[in-house]
């Protein structure tokens, strides 16, 4: 039987949750940090549509939604065959803390190592935007932008 292929990121914002929560779930506030244009319904059975990059939907739905604490939600590409929309499942936990918050995401249900490992970089490199913007810095503009692998 092989292995669960699962990202794992843990991230410290300098942030209180309930701003993150904001970041990751009000459709205008998630493209600061990602993507190019967001249909966002965060309560369960609700739509997750984002076009990440300009050139590349990544679509599902919400699962579970705990205000400033949790997001669950099934994740995936249109128009892939290795990770189709609504196949994998990203959860994120926000555990406010007296410097911030500790944002855990995982991002289970991928069909292999080399989409984890693709997956990682994605989560890392977007992360890292979440946490300048939501601390109050500018994260630039995205240098994936356009890319469509």
């Amino acid at each position: 039987m092989q292995e669960a292929v699962v990202v794992r990121r843990e991230t410290r914002i300098a942030a209180p949750a309930a701003a993150v929560f904001a970041f990751l779930t009000d459709p205008e506030k998630i493209l600061g940090w990602m993507g190019t244009e967001a249909q966002l319904q965060p309560e369960p059975g609700g739509i997750y549509l984002l076009n990440v990059t300009g050139a590349r939907f990544a679509r599902g739905s919400f699962r579970e939604v705990v205000p400033v604490h949790r997001l669950a939600y099934s994740f995936g590409w249109d128009g892939s065959a290795a990770v189709p929309p609504g196949s994998s499942l990203v959860e994120i936990d926000l555990l406010e803390q007296p410097d911030g918050t500790l944002l855990t995401l995982t991002h289970s249900g991928l069909p292999d190592a080399e989409q984890c490992a693709g997956h990682g970089e994605g989560w890392s490199h977007y992360l890292g935007r979440l946490a300048a913007l939501a601390t109050g810095r500018d994260p630039g503009p995205d240098p994936w932008r356009g890319r469509t692998g």
